[in-house]
């Protein structure tokens, strides 16, 4: 009887770079967050949930949902608050929601592949599309 191997895990190649994006995905107008992730936030800033809630979340009404707070954003209109504005990265990183974790969910973010496309036409590898 032969025992079952597990498969060897295949590197996958990641075809994109945060470190080269403006953080598109830290400017959506409604990044839910649950339970877990408001508690990972009370505990990195060493408040309550209760105080975590009311300080980094705002109540969707219509979706009955909790959403990071945003700020204003010189790149783009409003950004998560937990986006560093010079940088252009997450200043929670090891307590980022579940939603921010798991970003992009493939090998490849539309994102970044619509940056690149974008900087090669205008030929300005700095170029920032904000459409």
């Amino acid at each position: 009887m032969s025992q079952k191997q597990k498969p060897v895990p295949v590197p996958v190649r990641v075809l994109y770079s945060c470190e080269k994006c403006p953080a598109y995905c830290c400017t959506y107008s409604d990044i839910e967050v649950g339970k877990r992730d408001i508690a990972r936030l009370a505990k990195h800033f060493g408040v309550d949930y209760a105080t975590a809630e009311a300080r980094f979340t705002r109540e969707d009404p219509k979706e009955k949902v909790r959403l990071l707070r945003h700020r204003s954003d010189k790149v783009f209109e409003s950004a998560c608050m937990f986006l560093d504005r010079e940088k252009r990265q997450c200043t929670v990183y090891d307590a980022r929601p579940g939603v921010c974790r798991h970003y992009p969910d493939s090998r490849r973010c539309g994102y970044y592949d619509f940056l690149r496309f974008e900087r090669e036409q205008q030929g300005d590898p700095e170029f920032i599309a904000l459409t």
